[in-house]
């Protein structure tokens, strides 16, 4: 019976699947139960392969027969009603994107639950890493080569200090895409945040991000690679969103999620056990060959898109030497740039930017 359990919606993840499922099994996740809709990448036939091996249960996402518009609370809404997942000690809504980063003991979720202090929730903060300057995809990890994020404190824009939630699905009736919701406990609910700090009174009750009175990153960061690279993001865009289905990843989701200002390389220790794990996945059967042919497919698509206009034009954007500057000074922009992208952030501020030294100067 799995006891640690990642739900998840995917759509043209193919090429990510394999390093994403390694790490978390190597801190303590068990089973990943998995939606998809639309895929045409091998997503599918990849997961299904780690299916037979009893990793992954993977459902066509349901949500167009619930009449809901957005596939992620579609699928949470089937899934809190399932039987492998209610019968699960910890539960986890995350997005393929998403790494937990422990930082206590072994680096496993056993640690983590018994520093935080046995909870019943723990809200851990996304820390957003951008592209790294990185304009073109590589099949090497996401988190090897991605290593430049937003500081700790970052209060804006909202997404930076977003959560997602680690708890025990008996006591809770009701799974929301970044907390769980109603508490049916007979005592009161211990939730915490990312330093195993008891959350406000306040986010018991709803919420989807802390504030500069509730963030801590002592235990615990979901590290968030949102953008990865340039040429990735154009095949982002052009898929569409599994949330907010409605809204636009163009040139101001990339400027809002692409922060740059501090190195953190503290997912480099996990590095080994990151790729032991994945070796062991690629050598399950159909494995390896699947996800190779997600990431030819995934190279292709991205040659496909480069040759479409309007999204030459995003990616000329998006890898200016105005946006990679911008990236490394986020906090000091007007927050209504982040509504508009690069193009609104002043000739006059970006010129003097582009005098300050970087790190690795």
């Amino acid at each position: 019976m799995a006891k640690n359990i990642i739900i998840t919606c995917m759509k043209n993840e193919g090429p990510f699947i394999l390093e994403w499922v390694a790490h978390h099994l190597a801190v303590g996740f068990d089973h990943f139960v998995v939606y998809t809709n639309d895929c045409d990448d091998g997503t599918v036939a990849l997961l299904d392969a780690l299916s037979d091996a009893g990793i992954v249960t993977r459902f066509d996402n349901p949500y167009l027969k619930m009449k809901n518009p957005a596939p992620q609370r579609g699928a949470l809404k089937h899934a809190q009603n399932l039987d492998l997942v209610r019968d699960a000690d910890w539960v986890l809504g995350s997005d393929v994107d998403e790494f937990v980063n422990i930082h206590v003991g072994d680096g496993t979720l056993e640690a983590l639950t018994k520093a935080a202090g046995h909870p019943d929730a723990l809200s851990m903060q996304w820390r957003l890493f951008g592209s790294a300057g990185i304009d073109t995809y590589s099949s090497r990890p996401i988190t090897e080569q991605h290593l430049w994020c937003a500081p700790e404190l970052c209060p804006r824009p909202v997404q930076a200090w977003g959560v997602k939630t680690l708890f025990r699905p008996k006591g809770f009736k009701s799974f929301g895409v970044h907390r769980p919701k109603n508490w049916q406990g007979a005592a009161g609910c211990k939730w915490v945040n990312g330093s195993g700090v008891q959350v406000a009174e306040s986010f018991l009750e709803s919420g989807w991000r802390f504030g500069t009175g509730g963030y801590g990153y002592d235990l615990v960061t979901l590290n968030h690679y949102s953008v990865r690279n340039a040429e990735s993001y154009l095949v982002k865009k052009d898929r569409g969103r599994v949330n907010h289905v409605n809204r636009d990843q163009g040139g101001a989701y990339w400027l809002r999620m692409n922060f740059n200002m501090e190195r953190n390389t503290s997912m480099l220790e996990k590095l080994p056990a990151l790729q032991a794990k994945q070796a062991e996945l690629r050598k399950l059967p159909n494995v390896e060959a699947l996800h190779n042919d997600a990431v030819k497919h995934h190279r292709a698509k991205i040659k496909v898109l480069k040759n479409r206009d309007d999204l030459m034009v995003l990616y000329d954007d998006i890898t200016s030497t105005r946006s990679k500057v911008v990236s490394r000074f986020l906090n000091v922009i007007d927050p209504d740039a982040f509504n508009h992208g690069v193009g609104a952030v002043p000739l006059e501020l970006l010129k003097m930017l582009e005098t300050v030294p970087t790190l690795d100067d």
